[in-house]
């Protein structure tokens, strides 16, 4: 290993007098000298080679700092506390100038550029939890794709007569039981128009199978009927703005509004052809269930939400609150019974969501977060042809969730989300699991 020559400001100065005062008379004297002048130059250029060293000494110094985040590094401060305009004017840190530096190891930067690049590396699974929470505007354009499974089953136990005595019960008992999976493909784009705005895309399409059992068949409590029905096509599209009304500022979180409407482009639940399972010797109705199933509320929805971010390092705070509103419509036929058909108009209940959680970047690439969510629908009224609004009794709901998600930064440009959703009441999905792979171009 090639090692530097030191010399301070004194020594140089003491071999510039020695190589002036030294006699021009002789030829043996001329070449000491010239010797000398030569020996000089390669000193000064080894020093200025040292002066440079410890500039950039220095600058890796910072650079490392910047990394840790204000812990100190193994090199110590020592080296960080002699500045360049020292060593200019001829001071050396303590232990020289040619202390020996230790071999950069994984995880510290080398110089100032690779220190930038690790800090917004270090913001990377923060910025990540802020997409998902609709706070996030420094990247200009964005596609995600997500998949999402979700599971319903619902029991309602049936009791068809009366009660004797009060305690006595005299009739049939059955058991209806509704098993449902959807599997919803989804494909958003989210364009930053600005530093406050972004625009929002997404466009479902839903696949969905349902099983209904229902007892009592053929008049015998014990007998079960089934049928199974299935459906998919093109989920209602959403159009969506985020605006940031305030930057995260000292106690003060970031919060962002959020307006939206989504289009009835999917497949209504209304007017929907039916098939009968089972009739009574009457003719009546006893099952019938969709030939099809719906893949959209069939109706138009506006909504206005905020959603607030507060970071703590290493946790990271959000919130949010909204309101859906839909705007009624008329259908060709709004009755459950399949003989008739019956025009009217269809109002869907107000729904009032709200949520909040935590996420934990463990590092640059990987965060967990812990959150809970909540959705109310009042009842929806429906309207025949002439007729007066009538609440639908059954129709409001609650649907509660506990959510746990993970999120993991597999390049620089792609990220993976995984979310797992339980069910608290009885409105929520038992569970939902998903998906989704953001792509930053």
């Amino acid at each position: 290993m090639h090692t530097l020559l030191r010399i301070t400001p004194l020594a140089l100065a003491a071999l510039a007098g020695t190589a002036l005062a030294a006699p021009p008379a002789a030829a043996d004297d001329n070449a000491d000298v010239q010797a000398l002048a030569n020996q000089l130059e390669q000193l000064k250029s080894n020093y200025a080679q040292e002066v440079r060293r410890l500039r950039e000494l220095d600058m890796q110094v910072q650079a490392m700092q910047a990394r840790l985040g204000g812990r100190v590094g193994p090199m110590g401060p020592a080296v960080a506390a002699a500045p360049a305009t020292a060593v200019e004017h001829g001071s050396t840190p303590q232990g020289g100038a040619g202390a020996t530096v230790p071999p950069s190891s994984e995880g510290y930067a080398s110089t100032a550029a690779e220190a930038q690049q690790a800090k917004q590396e270090s913001r990377r699974s923060v910025d990540d939890v802020k997409q998902q929470q609709s706070a996030l505007f420094s990247r200009r354009f964005t596609v995600e794709n997500s998949l999402t499974y979700a599971r319903y089953d619902r029991k309602q136990l049936t009791l068809n007569g009366f009660l004797a005595l009060d305690a006595i019960f005299l009739g049939n008992i059955a058991i209806e039981n509704v098993e449902s999976d959807s599997l919803t493909y989804n494909l958003a784009a989210r364009w930053g128009v600005s530093p406050n705005l972004t625009l929002n895309l997404d466009v479902p399409y839903l696949a969905r199978r349902t099983v209904y059992q229902k007892g009592g068949a053929g008049g015998a409590a014990a007998a079960i009927a089934q049928e199974e029905t299935n459906g998919n096509g093109l989920g209602d599209i959403a159009l969506s703005a985020n605006y940031r009304l305030f930057g995260e500022r000292g106690w003060r979180p970031e919060t962002v509004l959020t307006a939206g409407v989504t289009a009835p482009t999917g497949r209504a639940p209304y007017g929907l052809d039916w098939k009968v399972i089972e009739r009574d010797d009457d003719d009546y109705i006893r099952f019938a269930v969709p030939r099809e199933q719906p893949t959209g509320n069939g109706v138009w929805q506006a909504n206005l939400g905020l959603s607030m971010v507060k970071t703590a390092d290493p946790a990271i705070l959000f919130a949010n609150i909204g309101y859906v509103h839909s705007i009624p419509r008329g259908f060709n036929d709004i009755d459950s019974n399949p003989d008739t058909v019956n025009p009217g108009d269809v109002k869907l209940g107000g729904s009032v969501y709200f949520g909040a959680g935590v996420a934990f970047a463990f590092n640059e690439r990987t965060s967990l977060s812990l959150s809970f969510s909540d959705r109310i629908s009042a009842r929806a009224s429906t309207r025949f042809q002439g007729g007066k609004w009538t609440k639908v009794i059954g129709s409001d709901a609650n649907a509660a969730s506990l959510n746990l998600g993970v999120t993991y930064a597999l390049n620089q440009h792609t990220t993976l989300v995984t979310l797992l959703g339980i069910g608290l009441t009885p409105d929520a999905p038992d569970f939902t699991l998903a998906f989704k792979i953001p792509y930053m171009l």
